[in-house]
């Protein structure tokens, strides 16, 4: 049992070390190589990415334990002296088993719990790591938008040298697919604005050598000042991925008391449901594109429905991952009979990739509930405990 232990601390750490590299190299390595946020930033995101890492690390490294310490026993004869002083598998095994199921309610908490809110708090933090670096609002070389004075810009930057800015390039737009006036500079430079608090950025976009296109007409300007909405660091709705079991409980209850008709359709209550589930109705519409408007909302209404099952029954499902692991790491442990560490890692990862696979199947099915994607999250957790409740009871015949 203390090996056990011992070795499940260890390959945790290890799986939950390479998720969390993993996770920081996509989202905030960049930004800090970059030069765009201060280093001591990085600590606060590893912490609060350390969590949503465990969700993971957890079933991972216990089907790494027990492969390692149920392989290395086998492999040094100690299961067999055991065997000849009258000690069954079951007797050895179980404190194991009661392990596992501990491992369970933790991987709960932490999948229906901690681990969402810590990966919400996480990418909240990225707002913060913008509001650290004002020149990492108009990266070079990419199309931007912001509004100035209630008008919708699009902002092209050939070059942003620490908020120097080069050869820049705004359209003034008309509606979302029309510009009206086009505005080149060749310099320019972005910067906060006096007064600005730290969770508010509040740059301040200042063009030199300034000429204007607008119709016919060519209008030269030495500096020129935009003042783009500012990017605030608020609190906004969590995505359905990264939502709590109690946050994806209100969130089914809320999409299956909204019931959209042609009569309410242009009630508040209905835009704002409009609006939650990515759709628009026009002002002007005509009766035709009303109906049509109501069907897709309630094509859309059934998906997100879907959408929020499969998330409910993987947070639930994915925390009996220790059991199933644990059941079969046992009795595969024993049958390889070997004591290198790579053998076990190596049947580790092949296990989890094939858990995981079920798990990426009923996600990418979550928008078509006619398959049933709620149950295949599950369908691994029943082929591991039955196959390996299987080999520990043939294990223990022959032991």
């Amino acid at each position: 049992m203390g090996q056990v232990l011992a070795s499940l601390l260890l390959a945790v750490g290890v799986f939950a070390f390479v998720v969390l590299l993993i996770n920081l190299m996509h989202d905030v390595l960049p930004l800090v190589l970059g030069g765009h946020i201060p280093l001591r930033l990085l600590g606060k995101a590893i912490g609060l990415e350390l969590p949503f890492a465990c969700v993971f690390a957890l079933p991972m490294g216990f089907i790494a334990a027990t492969l390692l310490v149920f392989g290395r026993f086998s492999a040094d004869q100690e299961l067999t002296a055991m065997r000849a002083s009258g000690v069954s598998l079951l007797s050895i095994v179980t404190p194991v088993l009661i392990l596992s199921l501990c491992c369970c309610a933790l991987s709960a908490w932490f999948n229906m719990e901690i681990g969402p809110r810590s990966r919400v708090n996480f990418l909240s933090l990225k707002y913060e790591l913008l509001n650290e670096g004002v020149n990492s609002l108009i990266p070079e070389g990419q199309l931007v938008h912001f509004y100035s004075a209630g008008r919708l810009f699009q902002c092209y930057v050939a070059k942003n040298r620490g908020g120097e800015l080069e050869d820049i390039i705004l359209y003034r737009m008309q509606n979302e697919t029309n510009w009206d006036a086009l505005i080149h500079a060749s310099r320019g430079r972005l910067e906060r604005g006096p007064g600005t608090s730290k969770l508010v950025l509040e740059p301040v976009l200042q063009l030199r050598d300034v000429r204007m296109l607008s119709g016919r007409n060519i209008v030269g300007m030495d500096s020129l000042v935009f003042f783009p909405t500012p990017i605030t660091n608020q609190p906004v709705k969590p995505s359905i991925s990264d939502m709590t079991f109690g946050q994806l409980q209100q969130e089914l209850r809320e999409l299956q008391q909204n019931i959209l008709t042609p009569a309410n359709v242009g009630s508040p209550a209905a835009v704002s449901y409009l609006q939650h589930l990515n759709l628009n109705l026009k002002t002007n519409a005509s009766p035709a594109q009303v109906v049509a408007m109501v069907e897709e909302a309630g094509k859309s209404k059934t998906q997100q429905i879907g959408r929020v099952r499969v998330a409910m029954h993987w947070e639930v499902a994915f925390s009996f991952a220790c059991f199933g692991f644990t059941l079969v790491g046992i009795p595969l442990g024993i049958r390889v009979h070997r004591r290198e560490t790579n053998i076990g890692i190596v049947m580790a990862l092949v296990l989890v990739s094939i858990y995981y696979a079920f798990t990426m199947l009923g996600n990418s099915l979550s928008g078509r509930p006619e398959f049933y994607p709620q149950l295949i999250l599950w369908l691994p957790n029943f082929i591991f405990q039955a196959v390996g409740a299987g080999l520990l009871w043939r294990a223990n015949r022959g032991f």
